[in-house]
């Protein structure tokens, strides 16, 4: 019998697909970023492509603006006159009753932008750091504080999401900080971590500490909220 030829391959049929992508479309965008709106997220330089670099140009920009990066997007902080006024009490305080007990840290506003990790740029409200902690005991000159917080503390204001503010914890602590506030003037509570899922949420009745990361520390819930009015009351349905 004559030799036969040996069957070449054939070629496959099918090619291997590629994983698919975290994010798709614009709503997969909004939700990883904690459905945020989308005013708040800025289109230059284009979505996925930004860098510390920018945010640091938005800073000294005419018309300044203060955003944080992530996910190389840039996403505008929400702010409110409410919020910042509870914020920059608070740094008040604590920066006091530091300076007071033997001036162990510096604390910033929320223009202190911080990097948390590599591509991931905040800007907490209030943030503190020990003073050991720091290169040579000094306030860094860079334009972003590259050592992250002992305390990060989060006053939210009415563009703030609740899937939002669970991100910048779950970022916060993965990172290091050790305790975190989050501050809400519509409820009047300040929520408690030292972990992204270990809370105590304190009404007007109780008094904030600042446990390990600032022994000694307390003020009444109700001073931070003293000076605002009163909650608006939610109107009761009509009945159909």
């Amino acid at each position: 019998m004559p030799a036969t030829k040996p069957r070449r391959p054939r070629a496959a049929t099918t090619t291997a697909r590629r994983p698919r992508p975290a994010v798709e479309t614009l709503a997969d965008l909004f939700r990883a970023l904690g459905g945020v709106s989308a005013e708040r997220v800025r289109l230059d330089p284009p979505l996925g492509t930004a860098t510390a670099a920018d945010v640091v140009r938005l800073l000294h920009a005419a018309d300044k603006r203060v955003c944080e990066l992530v996910d190389g997007t840039l996403v505008e902080k929400a702010m409110s006159f409410e919020a910042s006024y509870i914020a920059l009490l608070l740094g008040r305080l604590v920066g006091n009753y530091v300076e007071a007990n033997g001036d162990f840290g510096i604390v910033a506003g929320a223009d202190g932008g911080v990097r948390f990790a590599k591509g991931l740029v905040r800007f907490p409200d209030v943030s503190f750091v020990r003073l050991d902690r720091l290169p040579g005991g000094v306030v860094p000159r860079g334009p972003l504080l590259e050592v992250v917080p002992d305390l990060a503390v989060e006053a939210l204001s009415p563009k703030n999401t609740r899937a939002e503010i669970a991100r910048k914890l779950g970022e916060y602590f993965a990172a290091g900080v050790r305790l975190a506030w989050v501050i809400d003037p519509a409820s009047r509570t300040v929520r408690v971590f030292t972990a992204p899922d270990a809370v105590t949420e304190l009404t007007a009745a109780d008094t904030l500490t600042g446990g390990d990361v600032l022994p000694g520390f307390a003020v009444p819930v109700a001073k931070l909220f003293a000076k605002l009015p009163p909650p608006k009351k939610r109107g009761k349905k009509k009945p159909k």
